[in-house]
């Protein structure tokens, strides 16, 4: 049996280019490899500075894209906020740009979390005729 893990992923500058408080472009591979992440088992986290309109915007643009998270900015769905406890998500692995050294890239996430190949990007038309 494959081990599963929960992973926290964020929103700007991660799954979408930072366009905050507006839904930038989605980042290459970035929905292709999380995609791959649910269809392997693992829960995905979405963990995001982002609440109330522009958090619900993110939620559904992700929906739109194929992925509906495990849990919105907690832990886990039922995890109701108490000031007593720290904010710290419960996750295994953590995709942010924030990361030292900045974001890797989707391509060698994907290779590092799945293994293989990952996707291929399209190919861009030269002008007329592809030329």
């Amino acid at each position: 049996m494959k081990e599963t893990f929960n992973i926290a992923v964020d929103f700007d500058g991660t799954i979408v280019e930072d366009a905050y408080p507006e839904i930038g472009k989605a980042q290459l591979f970035a929905f292709d490899t999380l995609k791959k992440l649910q269809e392997e088992g693992h829960r995905l986290i979405l963990w995001t500075y982002r609440h109330g309109r522009a958090l619900d915007a993110a939620v559904a643009f992700c929906k739109e894209n194929g992925i509906t998270f495990y849990a919105v900015n907690k832990s886990f769905p039922e995890e109701e906020f108490d000031t007593k406890y720290s904010r710290k998500i419960n996750a295994d692995i953590f995709i942010d740009d924030r990361n030292i050294g900045g974001l890797v890239g989707w391509g060698e996430i994907y290779q590092t979390l799945i293994g293989g190949q990952a996707p291929v990007a399209p190919k861009k038309k030269k002008g007329w005729f592809g030329l």
